[in-house]
C-alpha cells in the first residue's frame, strides 16, 4: 500500500510538472524547474520511470499528460531497455499490448492512438523477432474487435518496419537484419491482414454512410487511412510479387477511384513505381507486377487526360492535385521500369502518348512532371541510338544467344520507330512556348501562349524559373542531337514567326521577352546540332547540307534586318552570336556577321553620361560581347578576319567612336581568336593590346601624384578622365590574364616548357597596381577615413546591392554598365558618389582578380616580385579591412597564391603574408563569434555605420558577413591541407591496429616534411602555427557545420603529423587541446554534418597516441558519465577489431556513454519516430462529403 501511494505521489508530481512545462502562462523559473524535474525522472530510477509513466497513460488523465507519458515510455524503450530484467521487459510488453485491447473510448484522439501503436512497435524492435511472432496472432484477434482496434493494429504495423527504410543508429546492423528477416517471413500474414482490414472497413464505411451513421462511418474511414499508411510502410521494401499475390496492388488500384483515399493510394504507387528490377529468379514475377501497375496507372491517366482536356473549366483543383500525384507516379514508373513493357509495342506507344499528353497539358504541374520523364527517356534513347549504330563494329554474339539478342534488337528498333517527329515536334513546340515566365508574358503580346499556365514565381516546390528553363533547354538539346533537321527547322520557323518585320523596327516592345526566349532556344539548339558529336544521327553530307540551308536562310534574314531601336539591336546581336557554332563549320558566313555587328555598333550613339542613351550603351556593350561569343564558338573560322577586325577597331578609335570599355571587350575577343591560332599569334596580340597602355601605366608622374599617399586617391577622383582610364586599364589586365595561357592542343604541338605569354608583362603591369591597391586599402584606416570628404565616405559604405544580397531580398535591376559607363574621353570634371563607389568596387574586384590570376603563372610571379611590396599593399592595413573585403581578398588573391606558390618559395612568401592575416582573422572571428553566440550580434564593421530602419536587418547582415568570412577562412585551411600541397604526408595504417609498443626511433623530425607538406611548414613556424591552430580549436564551437568539413581536413593533417613525428609540443596539443575540442564540437547540433569526421579524429588520436601520451585517456575520464571500467572495456573492444569503421562506431558509442547522451551532433543523426497524421484528418473530413 505504501509503495502504491508513493508511486501515485510521484505520478501526481510528474503530471504537475508536465502541465507547468507545457503551459505558456507558467513563469520562466517554473518552466525551467518543471523541465529539470522531468529530466530527473527520465534519467533516474528506471522502474520509477516505468511505473509512473504506466500510471499516467490511463484514461483518467488529460490528453497532454497521457501523450507525454507515452513519450516517456518510448524513451525508456529506446535508451534504457537493457536496465530492465528479462521478466520485467516481457511484462511491460504484455501491458503495452493490453493498452491496445482496452479501447473503451472510441473517440480517443489520434495522437494518443498513434503513440500506443508506436510504443508496441518500439518494444518489438527492441525485443526482437521472437516477441513479434508471439504477438502476431493477438494482433489479428485485436483487429477483429472493431474499427478502432483495427486502426490501432494498422498503426502498429505501420511503425514496425520504420527502421528498415530509415537509418537509426539505435538499431544496430544485426538487429536490423533480424527485424527485416522476421518481417519478410511474416509478410504472408501481415499483407493479407492489411488487405482484409482495407476491404472490410472500406465496405463498412460505405454501408454506414448509406444508413446515415456518420460517426461510425468516420471510424471506419480512419481505419482505411491507417491501413493505407501501413501498406505504404511496406511498399518500399516488400517484394512486389507478394504485394501482387496478396491483393495489395489490386486494392490500392481500386481505391484510386475513391476520392477520400486516392491520395493515400497514390503514395503507394509512387513508392512501388521507383523500385528497381531484381537480377535474380524473381524478375519475371516482378515484371508481371510492374505491368499490372502500368495498366492501373495508364487507365487512370487516360481518364484524367480526357476529362481535363475535354472539360477543362469543370475540373477543380482537387482533381488536378490527384492528377499531379498520378503523373508523378507514372513518370517514376516509366523512368525506372520502362523495360518491363518494351516488349509490348501497343502498351509502350500508349504510354508515350500519355506522357506527351501530360507534357502538352496546360496545367504547369502536369507538364513539369512529364518534363522529368522525357529528360530521362531521351537520354536513354540517345544511348540506344549510339548502341545500334556501333553494333556492327562489335563482334557478333555466340550462337546460343542469337534469339535473345535478336529479340533485344527488335525491341530497340521498335522504340526507335516510336520516338519520331510526331513525338519530338510537339515537345519542341510546347518547350518554345513555355520558355517565358508568366510575369513577362504581356497580355498585349502577339505571341503570348494564352492557353498555357506559364511558370510563375508562385509555383512552389520546383525550384526557381532558371532551373526549370534549364531543364527545358536540356530537353531541346537532346532532341536537337537526335533529330537535328527537325529541331533546326522548328527553331528557325519560330524565329521567323517572332521576327516577322524584316525591313523595319516595327516589332512591339512587349514582344521583347518572347524574342529573348526564342534566342536562348536557338542558341542551345545550334550548340547541340554543331557540337561535333552527331555522327550517329546519320545523314552524312546530306544532313550537313540540309542544316546549312536552314541556318543560311535564317542568317540572311537576320542580316537583312534594319533595326535601330537599341533594345532590338541588342537582341539582334545575341541572335547572331547564337549562330557561332554554325559559323565554325561554315566559315563563309563569318564575314557578313562581322560586318553586320560593326554596322550595328556604329549605328548607335557613342554618348555615355546622357541617361537617355543608357539603352544604346547596353546595346553597344552587347554587340562587343557578341564578338567574344563568336570568337569562342566559331574557333578557327574567324582567323582570316582578324586583320579586318583590328583595322576597324583602329579606325573607330581614331574617330573617337570606340569607348575604352568596348575596346577592352573587343580586345578580349581578339585574345580568344589568337589562342586558336597558336602561342606566337597570341603573343603578338598581347603586345598589340598592351604596349600602348604600358607607356602610360608605368609613368611615375601619375603614380607619385596620386599613389604616394592615401589622400592621393581622393585627388584622383577629381580627375575623372585619368580615374576611369586607370579603371579600364586594370579591367583590360583582368581580361588578358583570363584569356591568355596555354591551350592543350598548343602544348601538344609546341614546346611545353615555353613561358606563359604574359610572363614578360608582369614586371610593368603589377607594381603600379600594388601601389593603387595599397592606397585604396588605406582609405579604410581610421586615421585616413576621418579626413575624407563626405562623398568618398559615402562611396566606401556597403552598397544597396550588397545589402539586398546579404538579406536574401529581391535585388533591384542594376545597370550592366554600372562599373564601366564612364569613358576617359567623355568624363565629367568631377566624379559623384555613385561614380566613386563604382570605381572603388571595380578597382578592388578587378585588381584582386589580376593579382590572383598572376600568381597562377607560377615562378615568373614569385621570383620577379619583391614580397615586401606585395605584403605592404595587401597587409599594411589589414586591421582596418571590413569583412566583405577580407573575404574577397582571401578568395580572389590569397587562395590562388597559396595554391600556386612553389615549395621553395614558401619561406619567403607565406610567412610574411599569412602571419598578419591569420593573427587578424583569429582576433576578429573570435570576437564576432563570441558576440554572436552570447549577445546575438556579430558586430561586423561593414554595417556599423548603417542607419537601418530595422535592427533585425542589421543583425542578419552582420551574421551573413561573419559566416561568409568564416567559410572563406575554412576554405583556405582546406587548400593548405590539400593532397597536392602535402604530397609527403604519410597515410595512417588503415588496419587500425593498436601498437602498444610504439618504436619511437622510426619517427621523423617535423623538419623532414617541410619541403613537401604545407601543413608541416605552417606548424614549424610558430608565427603561423599559433593563430591557425587557435582558429581550428575555436571553430569547433562555431555554428558553421557546412564549412567545418574543411577545418577537419586541416586538423586531420595535423593529427597525421603528430603521429608521424617526434614533435612533443605538437603531440601534446593534439592529445589534449584538439581531442577535447573535437569532443566539444560534438555537443553542437550544427556539427551533425561533420560528426563522422569528428569521431574519426577522436579515433585516430586515441588509437595512435594514447600509449605515447596520457592526455587522451585523461580527457575521456574527465567526461561526466564514464568510469575507468568503461574505458577499459572500450580499449579491450578496440583490440578485437581491425576495422576502422567498427573502431569509429566504438568510439562513437563510448562518447555517447561518457557524456550521458549529451552530444547533440550525434543525437541529431538518429531518426526519431515523429508521428504525424499526414493527410488522415483531411481524408476523414472529405470522406463523408464525397460519399454523400
Amino acid at each position: 500500500m505504501e509503495e502504491a501511494n508513493s508511486s501515485s505521489g510521484v505520478a501526481s508530481n510528474v503530471a504537475r510538472a508536465i502541465v507547468a512545462a507545457l503551459n505558456w502562462n507558467s513563469t520562466p523559473d517554473d518552466r525551467r524547474a518543471a523541465v529539470s524535474y522531468l529530466d530527473s525522472i527520465k534519467t533516474g530510477d528506471v522502474r520509477v520511470l516505468l511505473n509512473t509513466s504506466l500510471l499516467l497513460v490511463k484514461e483518467d488523465w488529460s490528453s497532454e499528460i497521457r501523450l507525454h507519458a507515452f513519450k516517456l515510455l518510448q524513451h525508456l524503450v529506446r535508451l534504457r531497455w537493457e536496465e530492465l530484467s528479462s521478466i520485467e521487459r516481457r511484462n511491460f510488453a504484455n501491458l503495452a499490448v493490453e493498452l491496445m485491447y482496452d479501447m473503451t473510448n472510441h473517440s480517443e484522439e489520434w495522437p494518443l492512438k498513434s503513440q500506443k501503436a508506436a510504443l508496441v512497435a518500439e518494444i518489438v524492435r527492441r525485443e526482437g523477432i521472437q516477441l513479434w511472432q508471439e504477438l502476431l496472432p493477438s494482433l489479428t484477434s485485436i483487429s477483429n474487435q472493431g474499427p478502432v482496434q483495427a486502426e490501432l493494429v494498422s498503426m502498429m504495423l505501420r511503425w514496425l518496419p520504420e527502421d528498415i527504410t530509415v537509418h537509426n543508429e539505435d538499431l544496430e546492423g544485426d538487429r536490423r537484419r533480424l527485424l527485416l528477416r522476421g518481417l519478410t517471413e511474416s509478410l504472408p500474414d501481415i499483407l493479407p491482414l492489411l488487405y482484409t482490414i482495407l476491404e472490410r472497413h472500406f465496405g463498412a464505411a460505405l454501408s454506414e454512410v448509406s444508413r446515415q451513421h456518420m460517426g461510425v462511418a468516420k471510424q471506419h474511414a480512419s481505419t482505411v487511412a491507417a491501413a493505407l499508411n501501413a501498406i505504404n510502410a511496406y511498399a518500399e521494401w516488400a517484394p512486389l510479387a507478394d504485394l501482387a499475390k496478396f491483393g495489395i496492388i489490386h486494392g490500392c488500384g481500386f481505391l484510386l477511384s475513391a476520392a477520400d483515399f486516392r491520395l493515400h493510394a497514390c503514395e503507394f504507387f509512387k513508392l512501388v513505381s521507383s523500385r528497381k528490377r531484381p537480377a535474380d529468379t524473381s524478375a519475371s514475377e516482378y515484371d508481371s507486377a510492374i505491368i499490372s501497375i502500368f495498366q492501373i496507372l495508364m487507365q487512370v491517366s487516360r481518364e484524367l487526360l480526357y476529362k481535363s482536356t475535354s472539360t477543362a473549366g469543370s475540373v477543380d483543383e482537387n482533381e488536378f492535385e490527384f492528377a499531379e500525384y498520378i503523373c508523378e507516379s507514372i513518370v517514376s514508373l516509366g523512368s525506372t521500369n520502362l523495360q518491363c513493357i518494351t516488349g509490348n509495342s501497343s502498351m509502350l506507344s500508349i504510354y508515350l502518348q500519355q506522357m506527351l499528353g501530360f507534357f502538352q497539358h496546360y496545367k504547369l504541374g502536369l507538364h513539369y512532371q512529364s518534363l522529368l520523364f522525357w529528360l530521362i527517356f531521351l537520354l536513354l534513347f540517345k544511348a540506344l541510338m549510339r548502341d545500334l549504330v556501333m553494333k556492327p563494329k562489335v563482334t557478333s554474339a555466340p550462337s546460343g544467344d542469337v534469339s535473345g539478342s535478336a529479340q533485344l534488337d527488335n525491341e530497340k528498333q521498335m522504340i526507335l520507330s516510336l520516338v519520331n517527329e510526331d513525338i519530338c515536334g510537339p515537345i519542341l513546340d510546347v518547350s518554345f512556348q513555355r520558355m517565358i515566365r508568366r510575369e513577362k508574358a504581356f497580355p498585349g503580346s502577339s505571341f503570348a501562349p494564352v492557353t498555357l499556365e506559364l511558370w510563375s514565381d508562385d509555383f512552389e516546390g520546383k525550384g526557381d524559373f532558371s532551373q526549370y528553363r534549364s531543364k527545358l533547354l536540356e530537353l531541346m538539346k537532346l532532341i536537337a542531337s537526335l533529330k537535328p533537321i527537325l529541331a533546326s527547322s522548328k527553331v528557325s520557323d519560330r524565329v521567323f514567326l517572332i521576327i516577322n518585320t524584316p525591313f523595319a523596327s516595327l516589332v512591339p516592345l512587349q514582344d521583347l521577352a518572347m524574342m529573348e526566349s526564342v534566342q536562348v532556344s536557338l542558341e542551345n539548339i545550334v550548340a547541340s546540332v554543331f557540337d561535333g558529336s552527331n555522327e550517329f544521327s546519320g545523314g552524312g553530307t546530306e544532313l550537313h547540307l540540309a542544316l546549312c540551308r536552314i541556318f543560311e536562310g535564317l542568317l540572311q534574314h537576320l542580316l537583312s534586318l534594319k533595326w535601330s531601336e537599341p533594345a532590338l539591336v541588342e537582341i539582334l546581336g545575341r541572335y547572331m552570336d547564337a549562330l557561332g557554332p554554325f559559323m565554325k563549320y561554315y566559315p563563309d558566313a563569318v564575314g557578313g556577321v562581322i560586318n553586320k555587328l560593326f554596322g550595328l555598333l556604329t549605328s548607335l550613339p557613342c554618348v555615355m553620361k546622357d541617361p537617355s542613351t543608357s539603352g544604346a550603351r547596353n546595346a553597344r556593350l552587347q554587340i562587343c560581347t557578341s564578338f567574344i561569343r563568336i570568337a569562342k564558338s566559331a574557333d578557327k573560322s574567324i582567323l582570316p578576319h582578324m586583320k579586318g577586325i583590328a583595322d576597324t577597331m583602329g579606325y573607330m578609335q581614331r574617330e573617337g567612336c570606340l569607348l575604352r570599355s568596348e575596346h577592352n571587350l573587343l580586345g578580349e575577343a581578339f585574345l580568344i581568336m589568337a589562342s586558336a591560332a597558336g602561342l606566337q599569334q597570341q603573343q603578338e596580340v598581347l603586345n598589340w593590346l598592351l604596349e600602348p597602355l604600358s607607356q602610360q601605366w608605368v609613368q611615375l608622374e601619375w603614380q607619385n601624384s596620386y599613389l604616394s599617399e592615401p589622400l592621393g586617391v581622393v585627388r584622383l577622383c577629381l580627375d575623372t578622365s585619368l580615374m576611369w582610364s586607370i579603371f579600364h586599364t586594370v579591367t583590360l589586365f583582368e581580361r588578358v590574364l583570363k584569356r591568355s595561357g596555354f591551350k592543350k592542343d598548343n602544348l601538344n604541338s609546341e614546346n611545353s616548357s615555353m613561358q606563359h605569354p604574359l610572363s614578360s608583362h608582369l614586371a610593368w603591369m603589377l607594381p603600379p597596381l600594388l601601389k593603387l591597391l595599397r592606397a585604396l586599402h588605406a582609405l579604410w584606416s581610421p586615421s585616413i577615413s576621418q579626413t575624407l570628404p563626405a562623398e568618398v565616405k559615402a562611396a566606401m559604405m556597403i552598397t544597396d546591392a550588397e545589402k539586398y544580397s546579404l538579406l536574401g531580398e529581391g535585388n533591384p535591376k542594376i545597370s550592366k554598365t554600372s562599373l564601366t559607363f564612364t569613358d576617359s574621353s567623355q568624363a565629367d570634371t568631377e566624379a559623384n558618389e555613385v561614380d566613386i563607389r563604382n570605381w572603388l568596387k571595380g578597382i578592388r574586384d578587378s585588381g584582386y582578380n589580376v593579382l590572383g590570376m598572376a600568381t597562377t603563372i607560377g615562378h615568373p610571379f614569385f621570383k620577379c616580385f619583391d614580397i615586401d611590396s606585395v605584403a605592404l599593399a595587401l597587409m599594411e592595413n589589414i586591421q582596418s579591412a571590413e569583412f566583405r573585403h577580407l573575404r574577397q581578398l582571401i578568395h580572389s588573391v590569397l587562395a590562388h597564391l597559396v595554391k600556386s606558390c612553389p615549395p621553395e618559395m614558401w619561406e619567403i612568401w607565406l610567412e610574411k603574408l599569412l602571419h598578419p592575416l591569420l593573427i587578424h582573422l583569429h582576433q576578429v572571428l573570435s570576437f564576432s563569434w563570441s558576440s554572436l553566440l552570447h549577445e546575438g550580434r556579430a558586430k561586423a564593421p561593414d554595417v556599423q555605420c548603417i542607419l537601418a530602419t530595422s535592427d533585425l536587418k542589421v543583425e542578419v547582415m552582420e551574421e551573413k558577413l561573419l559566416r561568409d568570412l568564416t567559410r572563406e577562412m575554412c576554405a583556405l585551411l582546406s587548400i593548405m591541407a590539400s593532397p597536392s600541397l602535402n604530397t609527403g604526408l604519410p597515410s595512417l595504417d588503415q588496419s587500425g591496429h593498436i601498437n602498444r609498443l610504439v618504436d619511437t626511433s622510426s619517427l621523423k623530425d617535423l623538419d623532414s616534411f617541410l619541403s613537401n607538406s604545407m601543413v608541416a611548414f605552417m606548424l614549424k613556424h610558430n608565427s603561423l602555427a599559433i593563430p591557425v591552430l587557435q582558429i581550428c580549436i575555436e571553430a569547433f564551437s562555431w555554428t558553421v557545420g557546412e564549412s567545418m568539413t574543411k577545418v577537419c581536413s586541416f586538423c586531420a593533417a595535423v593529427v597525421v603529423l603528430s603521429i608521424s613525428t617526434r614533435n612533443v609540443e605538437l603531440q601534446k596539443f593534439v592529445c589534449k587541446d584538439l581531442f577535447s575540442a573535437a569532443i566539444k564540437g560534438l555537443t553542437l547540433e550544427s556539427n551533425a554534418i561533420i560528426s563522422a569526421d569528428l569521431v574519426g579524429l577522436c579515433r585516430d588520436i586515441f588509437i595512435y597516441l594514447c600509449d605515447r601520451d596520457p592526455a587522451p585517456r585523461q580527457v575521456l575520464l574527465s567526461l561526466p558519465c564514464i568510469s575507468p571500467l568503461d574505458l577499459a572495456a572500450f580499449e579491450e573492444a578496440l583490440t578485437k577489431t581491425l576495422s576502422p569503421k567498427e573502431q569509429k562506431q566504438l568510439m562513437r558509442s563510448l562518447l555517447m556513454l561518457a557524456t550521458g547522451n549529451k552530444l547533440k551532433a550525434l543525437a541529431a543523426q538518429k531518426t526519431v519516430n515523429v508521428i504525424t497524421n499526414v493527410t488522415g484528418k483531411v481524408q476523414q473530413h472529405r470522406f463523408l462529403t464525397e460519399v454523400l
